[in-house]
């Protein structure tokens, strides 16, 4: 189908990334020298080339954290001369006595819909962000949390299975804000007790109206695409969540280290040919499009 929108995708300057500079920092999607340089619009543009893709978000993309303003007005200003992206998910340091000040400052810029800090902690450090696994109780987090409320703002919501009962209950105690699951909670454990483990915390973040789930980086612990395990989480997530909660995205160019971009997007769909044309719609299209506001 043509006019999918692509909820999660990247692009970005090597120079502004610290995390691409000097030795190589280690990821959760393994090796990653073929992107250690810019992904400009105009690369993903060609990567998305016959592949039916009429809209896309930018999420952020770990700009040092004084840089976050600065991530904001340049994709902006690329927005402005291509006409993509449709939206931006920016960052911000809700642990920051100055993460207001940062807030009503990206407010300036018309494309803006969220925000990613990104709270996934790990036993694993490879696999660790976040300084602690509950960062998300601090009261400065959800002081801050608060004024991303307050801007009409979604918040891109990154937690590990451990992690998602408390996520759970920072949405209930925010009803107001759209929290939107990233990667379908970061399965990295395919042992059937984590997957029995992963299941039931999805199941708890789904009790919230206010979750949807991103249907994304399903390649980041596999490091392949995988049509099999992409259709085995997309069928576990539609059944948890139902169809007028999912949305597809890309995570480009994290996947492009193992797939080009139409082989993805086939992946996907692949998946998703077995449900009706309308929930077809919904998850590649109609729901990103709600949610970002596009």
């Amino acid at each position: 189908m043509t006019g999918i929108v692509d909820a999660h995708h990247h692009i970005w300057r090597q120079a502004d990334l610290p995390w691409l500079q000097g030795p190589m920092v280690p990821r959760i999607f393994g090796p990653y020298d073929a992107i250690r340089r810019d992904y400009p619009i105009e690369e993903f543009l060609a990567d998305i080339a016959g592949s039916g893709v009429e809209k896309s978000v930018y999420v952020q993309t770990n700009w040092a954290k004084t840089g976050a303003v600065d991530e904001v007005a340049w994709v902006q200003s690329v927005a402005d001369g291509h006409g993509w992206p449709h939206a931006i998910v920016g960052y911000a340091d809700l642990l920051d006595g100055n993460a207001g000040e940062t807030l009503k400052k990206q407010a300036a810029f018309p494309l803006m819909r969220g925000i990613r800090m990104q709270l996934h902690w790990h036993e694993n450090e490879m696999y660790r962000f976040a300084a602690s696994p509950d960062i998300f109780d601090e009261t400065r987090f959800r002081d801050n949390l608060r004024l991303v409320a307050d801007h009409g703002w979604s918040f891109d919501l990154q937690v590990f299975t451990s992690q998602m009962a408390g996520a759970a209950k920072l949405a209930s105690d925010n009803p107001d804000i759209t929290f939107i699951l990233l990667h379908a909670g970061m399965l990295e454990d395919l042992s059937e007790p984590g997957r029995a483990a992963w299941r039931d915390g999805m199941k708890r973040l789904a009790e919230q109206p206010n979750i949807v789930s991103k249907l994304s980086g399903l390649g980041t612990f596999i490091h392949r695409n995988d049509a099999a395990h992409i259709a085995d989480v997309v069928h576990e997530t539609i059944a948890i969540f139902g169809d007028k909660r999912c949305l597809f995205g890309s995570n480009f160019p994290i996947e492009k280290l193992w797939t080009g971009y139409a082989d993805l997007v086939a992946a996907y769909q692949d998946a998703l040919s077995s449900y009706p044309e309308a929930t077809q719609r919904a998850i590649l299209a109609d729901n990103a499009t709600t949610v970002y506001r596009l």
